[in-house]
């Protein structure tokens, strides 16, 4: 049975403490005057956390969806496909491209804007790291039609970070470094 950590009450509907995950109250008086006690324990916690979501292993990678071998780690030999959001081998890229996906039949962008209208749905309809990351780079570096907006590519590098994008944690890190974050 759980109870509040507070005041020991019983209540089924007990709200979990954000940072840590641990504790549950049975109101937001009783967090507030818990806090105190449990301060301390609660930002060891979130740390932890914080540390294991950061050196958690990298997710394996992905098998060509056309071909079925694994794709290369080399990011120059793959393709992001920003009308599915799949990756493909360039070999499969090379061999199938025409005027259509490989993957999902989409008609090939004919234009820049086209390819960041297709990023910008991938992140409304999917929240995908991957489109975010790319339309903040047309961002930083005033691609594809795009103004240099350092504030506008800081929050996309943000959210594609949060959603587990390397690529973007370092363009932040980038992004920070040289004062535009």
């Amino acid at each position: 049975m759980e109870i509040c950590a507070a005041c020991g009450k019983a209540d089924v509907n007990l709200k979990i403490c954000k940072a840590c995950k641990l504790v549950k109250y049975c109101c937001v008086d009783c967090q507030v005057a818990h806090r105190p006690k449990h301060m301390k324990a609660c930002m060891i916690r979130e740390a932890a956390l914080f540390e294991q979501k950061l050196f958690a292993q990298p997710r394996k990678r992905e098998d060509c969806p056309i071909c079925c071998l694994t794709l290369p780690y080399d990011d120059e030999e793959i393709g992001y496909m920003p009308c599915c959001g799949k990756f493909i081998c360039h070999g499969c890229i090379d061999n199938l491209i025409r005027e259509y996906c490989p993957y999902c039949n989409t008609p090939a962008a004919q234009s820049d804007r086209e390819i960041s209208n297709m990023f910008t749905k991938r992140i409304e309809k999917f929240n995908d790291p991957i489109a975010m990351y790319n339309l903040g780079c047309f961002y930083n570096l005033g691609m594809n039609g795009y103004d240099i907006d350092d504030a506008k590519a800081v929050e996309l590098f943000q959210r594609a970070s949060e959603l587990g994008s390397a690529e973007a944690h370092c363009a932040l890190g980038v992004a920070y470094e040289d004062g535009r974050g």
